[in-house]
């Protein structure tokens, strides 16, 4: 049984082949079935998504984001625990290399070198999970970095910033703490004394010195 209450913002879930038309029954439209129930017999994966107001408490709620030859929709799902196979963390950066423009390379390897362990979410992240087209011209490299300490954040945010300037691509970055929430690190980086931090419950202002408290 998968523990919904471990399960973080852009965590990944694997749903049973045979639990999709349960997932899908009126939530697309019936031409979009096909590849869709397809998805899961190929092992793509869902994303954990934040609860809603309508999602019932014994379901996790997962979403699923479509490439532009898909018409780029943003579909909410939900599911019993029952129905998820496996969840999975977000692709360390490095793994998806491979699926990144050769034109962004030189900026992932950049980040790379300074820290290996960052993980990427967003259209990059998808591209290399499904094999599918995500990026177009104007996508982010988003990333994921988990930071102990306000020490710690105050580096990424100091790279970040040094390749950002070079950088082919905007670069979304989201500072992770240890009990996961996130901050947007151009958010850490503005020195505002109160911080918008987001958890998979939704978004809150904090003050800057108890993020890490």
């Amino acid at each position: 049984m998968i523990d919904v209450a471990a399960l973080r913002r852009h965590d990944l879930a694997y749903v049973r082949s045979e639990a999709w038309p349960g997932l899908l029954q009126g939530r697309v439209e019936a031409e979009m079935e096909p590849d869709l129930l397809a998805w899961a017999t190929l092992g793509r994966p869902t994303i954990f998504r934040r609860r809603i107001c309508s999602d019932p408490t014994d379901i996790i709620p997962l979403g699923l984001p479509l490439p532009p030859g898909m018409g780029r929709k943003r579909l909410a799902l939900a599911c019993p625990p029952t129905a998820v196979i496996r969840t999975a963390p977000p692709p360390l950066l490095r793994d998806v290399l491979p699926a990144a423009p050769a034109r962004w390379r030189p900026t992932i390897g950049a980040l790379l070198e300074a820290n290996a362990s960052c993980r990427c979410f967003g259209s990059l992240a998808w591209q290399y999970l499904t094999g599918l087209s995500y990026l177009i011209d104007t996508s982010d490299l988003d990333l994921l970095i988990e930071c102990r300490s306000s020490t710690d954040a105050m580096r990424a945010t100091a790279l970040l910033n040094h390749v950002a300037e070079r950088a082919p691509m905007r670069i979304d970055a989201e500072l992770i703490t240890p009990c996961g929430t996130a901050v947007q690190w151009r958010e850490w980086l503005s020195g505002n004394p109160e911080l918008l931090v987001k958890s998979h419950t939704g978004s809150a202002l904090i003050a800057r010195e108890a993020l890490f408290a």
